[in-house]
C-alpha cells in the first residue's frame, strides 16, 4: 500500500493559506482501541486535517501528565504495536486522511525497524515522528523509511539554534513540528505560550524554509491556535483533546462532546 505520493504531501499541495492546517494527536487505544477508530473517522468528519497516532511506551519523558495518563490507560488494555498498526488498517477500510505515528524509538527497535517501516506503510501510514532520535543517530531508521515512503518529521524547539534549525529542515520530510515552548507536553495558558512564542517563531520563519511548518505544544482553544499558528501553515493539539475525552468519556453522548470541542478547535464555533 507504498503511495505513489505521500498523503501528507498532497495535503499541503491542497493547502491554500485559506485555513490552518490542523492536526491532532490521539494515543493510539485511548480510551480504548475500537474508540480510537471511531475517534479518527470522526477527526476527518470534523475538519481534522492530519492525525498524529500516538506509541504508548511505559517511559515517556518528553509527555507530561495527560499524555502519560493516556498512554497508561491503553498500555493497561493491551495496546502492542500489531493492534496500533491494525488501528491504521481499521482506519484506511474508509478514510484516506493522513496519519503520523508518534513516539519513542524503543517500541520500534523491539519491533524491528524494518519489519516496522514494513508493516506500517503496508497498512497505510505516511509518516514518522519519533523525538528521541536526533538527525545525528536516524541513519538506520531513515534508511529504512525512505524505502518505504515514510517521511521522517524532526522537530525543533525554541532551544534549537538557527544553524540547527537549517539543518533539520534539509532532513525533514513533509512538515517541520515546531514545538512552541521548551519542557514536556501539555495545554497551557494562551498569554504564557503567546508571549514566549513569537520570537521562537521569528526564528522558525527565517530558518526553515524548505518544509511547511506545523506549531504544536500548549494550544488548547481555537485563538491559542489562530494567534500561535498566525504564521505558521497549522497547529497541532494533544492534551486539551485528550483532557476532553477524559472528562466526557465513557458517558452517553462523549463522542459527540469531543467532535464539538474538534469543530470549536477548527473554526471558533460549533
Amino acid at each position: 500500500m507504498i503511495q505513489t505520493e505521500n498523503r501528507i504531501a498532497q495535503l499541503f499541495e491542497r493547502h491554500d493559506g485559506s485555513e490552518k492546517i490542523m492536526s491532532l494527536f490521539l494515543t493510539a487505544g485511548y480510551p480504548d482501541p475500537q474508540a480510537t477508530v471511531d475517534l479518527i473517522l470522526g477527526f476527518e468528519e470534523n475538519g481534522v486535517d492530519l492525525v498524529e497516532l500516538g506509541m504508548p511506551f511505559s517511559d515517556p519523558l518528553a509527555d507530561g501528565p495527560t499524555i502519560q495518563y493516556s498512554s497508561n490507560v491503553a498500555i493497561e488494555q493491551g495496546i502492542t504495536m500489531k493492534k496500533i498498526l491494525h488501528i491504521v488498517e481499521q482506519v484506511r477500510e474508509k478514510s484516506q486522511i493522513p496519519i503520523i505515528l508518534m513516539g519513542y524509538i524503543n517500541p520500534v527497535l523491539r519491533y524491528g525497524v524494518e519489519a516496522f517501516c514494513r508493516d506500517a506503510a503496508n497498512v497505510g501510514v505516511d509518516g514518522l515522528i519519533i523525538p528521541d532520535i536526533p538527525i545525528e543517530e536516524s541513519g538506520i531508521l531513515k534508511e529504512e523509511a525512505e524505502k518505504k515512503g515514510l517521511p521522517i518529521i524532526y522537530l525543533v524547539a525554541p532551544n534549537t539554534s538557527d544553524e540547527r534549525m537549517r539543518k533539520i529542515d534539509q532532513q525533514s520530510q513533509g512538515f517541520v513540528y515546531c514545538v512552541s515552548v521548551t519542557g514536556v507536553t501539555g495545554a497551557r495558558e494562551g498569554d504564557e505560550v503567546a508571549k514566549s512564542v513569537q520570537k521562537f517563531i521569528d526564528r522558525v520563519k527565517k530558518n526553515v524554509t524548505k518544509n511547511p511548518k506545523m506549531v504544536g505544544f500548549g494550544i488548547k482553544s481555537h485563538e491559542d491556535a489562530q494567534r500561535i499558528a498566525a504564521d505558521m501553515d497549522g497547529f497541532i493539539v494533544g492534551s486539551a483533546l485528550i483532557d476532553t475525552i477524559r472528562e466526557h468519556y465513557p458517558e452517553e453522548g462523549w463522542k459527540d462532546e469531543v467532535f464539538a470541542f474538534v469543530r470549536r478547535l477548527k473554526y471558533g464555533k460549533e
